[in-house]
């Protein structure tokens, strides 16, 4: 008998919860305010080179005021800040700050961590095979989600290296991505 499609919905969007909600608490614990999955998703939009809020909304896919919202939340917190760009004063450029790249970074060890527990309880193979059957579902490439926390690959191929690159020590725009135009 087959089941409904939103069995399978809800079991994916629960494992997301669960994840996310795993990962927020723990972050909270650690001294991290208030933090929800936009935020990382935020985040990781920033770093891949959205520098304003009505780039950020589009990468998001929310409304320009839905972003300006974000972005205050996350610069109250700290995590994100602005700076004149050097082309158009007029016009400030977002960016991730150090304490936003540490939040991400001890969220990407937190989901490394759940996830292992999830290895354990179903076995590493099993577990593998679910991300195997996923990536070939889902189409990775024009989904456009940002994970929330961890790192994007594309900026810390080195998973487990949780370090901010040496090249932007000390600059208070240290965290925005490295040739990106925004």
């Amino acid at each position: 008998m087959s089941r409904p499609g939103t069995d399978l919905a809800h079991l994916l969007l629960s494992g997301f919860r669960s994840l996310t909600d795993q990962v927020a608490a723990e972050l909270t614990e650690r001294g991290y305010e208030e933090i929800r999955p936009v935020h990382g998703i935020a985040l990781h939009a920033l770093l891949a080179g959205a520098d304003n809020v009505s780039e950020l909304g589009r990468r998001m896919s929310v409304t320009k005021q839905a972003a300006a919202k974000t972005v205050a939340a996350l610069q109250a917190r700290h995590y994100v800040a602005s700076k004149p760009d050097p082309a158009d004063k007029r016009r400030a450029r977002l960016y991730v700050t150090d304490h936003g790249r540490a939040m991400l970074c001890e969220g990407e060890a937190i989901f490394d961590k759940l996830r292992q527990g999830w290895a354990e309880r179903v076995g590493e193979k099993r577990l593998a095979e679910l991300e195997d059957i996923l990536r070939q579902l889902v189409d990775v490439d024009s989904a456009r989600m940002e994970l929330p926390w961890g790192l994007p690959s594309t900026l810390d191929p080195q998973r487990g290296s949780h370090e901010v690159s040496s090249a932007s020590a000390g600059d208070p725009g240290s965290s925005e991505v490295a040739g990106s135009s925004g």
